[in-house]
């Protein structure tokens, strides 16, 4: 069974100024993702950006950048409707309309840094049940443990179909820290079955990625979780942080999966 790789090229906070190679506009969002998909990724987790580099949820950025990238590269999509913190969740919610293969569902409302990410309870089922209608795959973005509780009653309540696919977000500021023994703990606690990659923030990104595809988990790699390749080195842009991801897996005798199956992984439908 391969590993599936994600490159989540541009994030909501960082901008040009904190790293010159990192993507902002449609264009170069999609060169990105198109040079993260020839270096071995099959996933690409996009957020938006307006002119000003500010997040965006506008729908007709969001059709040009998928556009953009289906020209380049078969690499499946995964929306956030995450977004950014200044960004009401009405606005988030209506990217699902646009239909990519997979989109992100945040369970929960947060403190995140200095700011507030809201997830109404109420929103979020609305927002679950939509997705399950277009037959979007859900990215479970779980910030602190009991998020992973959260999302096990949305599964109960049929709003998620198997297999569900978690994303241990592990560093933000008002989440859990970034320590091997919370992946361990969160590991522990997913459902038989689940499918689930590492989202370590910032200087831990590398350490525990590795353990995280040491435990049978998937990697996610990209300008919007690290701006460095090593210790006060800027990486030059998304392309050498997939392949380091892609010589970790290699360095752990696994294979990475190629975009058909990662479908097949991730219980994906045929809709597109």
């Amino acid at each position: 069974m391969g590993v599936v790789i994600t490159v989540a090229p541009t994030g909501p906070i960082a901008t040009k100024a904190d790293n010159p190679g990192l993507p902002t506009s449609p264009e170069e969002i999609a060169e990105a993702v198109a040079d993260a998909y020839r270096a071995g990724a099959s996933v690409a987790h996009i957020h938006l950006r307006d002119e000003h580099q500010r997040p965006t949820a506008d729908l007709d950025i969001a059709r040009r950048t998928m556009d953009l990238i289906g020209e380049r590269c078969p690499i499946l999509i995964q929306l956030s409707t995450g977004v950014g913190l200044s960004v009401p969740f009405e606005e988030r919610e209506r990217l699902v309309e646009l239909r990519p293969r997979m989109a992100t569902l945040n369970p929960c409302s947060m403190s995140f840094g200095d700011g507030e990410f809201r997830n109404p309870p109420d929103a979020v089922r609305r927002l679950a049940a939509r997705m399950r209608e277009l037959q979007i795959k859900p990215e479970l973005e779980i910030y602190d443990t009991g998020h992973l509780e959260a999302c096990l009653r949305l599964w109960k309540e049929g709003l998620l179909a198997e297999p569900l696919q978690f994303s241990l977000v592990l560093g933000v500021r008002g989440g859990m820290s970034a320590t091997a023994d919370n992946l361990l703990t969160m590991v522990r606690r997913l459902p038989p079955g689940a499918i689930w990659q590492v989202i370590a923030i910032g200087r831990h990104n590398l350490p525990l990625t590795a353990m995280g595809l040491a435990l049978g988990g998937n990697a996610r790699a990209g300008l919007e979780d690290t701006l460095h390749l090593r210790k006060d080195e800027l990486a030059p842009g998304n392309r050498p942080l997939v392949d380091r991801a892609v010589t970790l897996v290699h360095d752990l005798d696994l294979t990475v999966a190629d975009v058909e199956e990662t479908e097949r992984l991730l219980g994906l439908s045929a809709h597109a």
